[in-house]
Protein backbone atom coordinates (compact mmCIF):
# COMPACT_ATOMS: atom_id res chain seq x y z
CA UNK A 1 0.00 0.00 0.00
CA UNK A 2 1.71 2.93 -1.22
CA UNK A 3 1.37 6.41 1.31
CA UNK A 4 2.20 9.54 0.72
CA UNK A 5 2.11 10.45 4.87
CA UNK A 6 5.66 10.42 5.72
CA UNK A 7 8.33 8.33 7.51
CA UNK A 8 6.39 8.87 10.71
CA UNK A 9 3.23 7.02 9.47
CA UNK A 10 5.50 4.14 8.35
CA UNK A 11 6.85 3.53 11.27
CA UNK A 12 3.65 3.49 13.10
CA UNK A 13 2.41 1.36 10.25
CA UNK A 14 5.73 -0.66 10.71
CA UNK A 15 5.12 -0.79 14.63
CA UNK A 16 1.39 -1.69 14.81
CA UNK A 17 2.28 -4.35 11.57
CA UNK A 18 4.81 -5.93 14.26
CA UNK A 19 2.11 -5.51 17.18
CA UNK A 20 -0.33 -7.29 15.48
CA UNK A 21 2.31 -10.37 15.21
CA UNK A 22 2.87 -10.44 18.10
CA UNK A 23 6.32 -9.71 17.64
CA UNK A 24 8.98 -7.72 19.75
CA UNK A 25 9.17 -3.90 18.47
CA UNK A 26 12.92 -4.28 19.09
CA UNK A 27 13.62 -6.35 15.78
CA UNK A 28 12.25 -3.66 13.82
CA UNK A 29 15.50 -2.36 11.75
CA UNK A 30 14.74 1.37 12.37
CA UNK A 31 14.63 0.85 15.51
CA UNK A 32 17.81 -1.74 16.04
CA UNK A 33 19.40 1.06 14.20
CA UNK A 34 18.65 3.57 16.25
CA UNK A 35 19.85 1.49 19.28
CA UNK A 36 23.17 0.99 17.80
CA UNK A 37 23.41 4.68 17.64
CA UNK A 38 22.34 5.27 21.17
CA UNK A 39 25.19 2.83 22.12
CA UNK A 40 27.82 3.82 20.48
CA UNK A 41 26.99 7.74 22.01
CA UNK A 42 26.91 5.65 25.54
CA UNK A 43 30.42 4.67 25.04
CA UNK A 44 31.83 8.22 24.47
CA UNK A 45 33.48 10.33 27.32
CA UNK A 46 30.86 13.79 27.49
CA UNK A 47 33.79 16.20 26.52
CA UNK A 48 33.99 14.24 23.12
CA UNK A 49 30.45 13.85 23.38
CA UNK A 50 30.08 18.12 23.27
CA UNK A 51 32.58 18.36 20.62
CA UNK A 52 30.59 15.93 18.62
CA UNK A 53 27.24 17.46 19.20
CA UNK A 54 28.68 20.80 18.32
CA UNK A 55 29.56 19.41 15.11
CA UNK A 56 26.29 17.91 14.11
CA UNK A 57 25.12 21.29 15.09
CA UNK A 58 26.92 23.01 12.23
CA UNK A 59 25.86 19.96 10.37
CA UNK A 60 22.14 19.86 10.58
CA UNK A 61 22.52 24.05 9.72
CA UNK A 62 24.26 23.41 6.89
CA UNK A 63 23.34 24.67 3.63
CA UNK A 64 24.63 22.30 1.37
CA UNK A 65 24.73 22.33 -2.37
CA UNK A 66 20.76 22.42 -2.37
CA UNK A 67 20.62 26.14 -2.63
CA UNK A 68 22.99 26.81 -5.49
CA UNK A 69 21.17 23.83 -7.07
CA UNK A 70 17.95 26.22 -6.43
CA UNK A 71 19.48 29.18 -7.16
CA UNK A 72 20.56 28.18 -10.56
CA UNK A 73 17.40 27.39 -12.17
CA UNK A 74 17.29 31.33 -13.83
CA UNK A 75 20.93 29.93 -15.54
CA UNK A 76 18.32 26.83 -16.78
CA UNK A 77 15.88 29.43 -18.26
CA UNK A 78 18.48 30.90 -19.54
CA UNK A 79 18.90 27.84 -21.70
CA UNK A 80 16.01 29.59 -23.70
CA UNK A 81 17.24 32.39 -24.94
CA UNK A 82 17.52 33.18 -28.28
CA UNK A 83 21.42 33.40 -28.64
CA UNK A 84 21.71 30.30 -26.82
CA UNK A 85 19.53 28.14 -29.06
CA UNK A 86 20.79 29.61 -32.34
CA UNK A 87 23.89 28.15 -30.98
CA UNK A 88 23.23 24.73 -29.55
CA UNK A 89 20.22 23.85 -31.37
CA UNK A 90 21.16 24.84 -34.96
CA UNK A 91 19.54 22.24 -37.25
CA UNK A 92 17.09 21.50 -35.05
CA UNK A 93 19.21 19.47 -32.81
CA UNK A 94 17.38 19.80 -29.47
CA UNK A 95 18.91 16.83 -28.29
CA UNK A 96 21.25 18.66 -26.08
CA UNK A 97 18.21 19.85 -24.38
CA UNK A 98 16.84 16.73 -23.79
CA UNK A 99 19.87 15.53 -22.15
CA UNK A 100 21.02 18.53 -20.28
CA UNK A 101 17.54 19.21 -18.72
CA UNK A 102 16.98 15.25 -17.97
CA UNK A 103 20.21 15.43 -16.06
CA UNK A 104 20.16 18.93 -14.05
CA UNK A 105 16.24 17.95 -12.92
CA UNK A 106 17.97 14.46 -11.90
CA UNK A 107 20.50 15.92 -9.97
CA UNK A 108 18.25 18.99 -8.38
CA UNK A 109 15.44 16.30 -7.05
CA UNK A 110 18.07 14.08 -5.36
CA UNK A 111 20.19 16.96 -4.25
CA UNK A 112 17.21 17.92 -2.71
CA UNK A 113 16.27 14.54 -1.22
CA UNK A 114 19.63 13.63 0.02
CA UNK A 115 19.56 17.03 1.66
CA UNK A 116 16.41 16.96 4.00
CA UNK A 117 17.48 13.06 4.99
CA UNK A 118 20.95 14.28 5.88
CA UNK A 119 19.42 17.30 7.97
CA UNK A 120 16.82 14.58 9.44
CA UNK A 121 19.80 12.29 11.00
CA UNK A 122 21.63 15.16 11.90
CA UNK A 123 18.74 16.06 14.10
CA UNK A 124 18.10 12.51 15.42
CA UNK A 125 21.81 12.33 16.31
CA UNK A 126 21.70 15.63 18.06
CA UNK A 127 18.62 14.00 20.22
CA UNK A 128 20.53 10.85 20.66
CA UNK A 129 23.49 13.21 21.96
CA UNK A 130 21.45 15.11 24.40
CA UNK A 131 19.50 12.49 26.03
CA UNK A 132 22.86 10.93 26.71
CA UNK A 133 24.38 13.84 28.12
CA UNK A 134 20.91 14.68 30.68
CA UNK A 135 21.32 11.33 31.44
CA UNK A 136 25.30 11.98 32.66
CA UNK A 137 23.73 15.19 34.50
CA UNK A 138 25.00 17.38 31.79
CA UNK A 139 22.18 19.36 30.80
CA UNK A 140 24.15 22.46 30.78
CA UNK A 141 23.94 21.76 26.94
CA UNK A 142 20.67 21.50 26.44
Amino acid sequence: MISFRGDAHKIYLQLKNTSNKGQSYKQLPGLIEIEEINQFYHSIDSSTLKLIFYRMIKEKNGSGIVPIFVSSIPWFLFMFSNKIQDFLFKDGRFIWLIIFAFLYFFILITSVILHFREKAWAAAHIEIIQDVLKKRNDSDIA
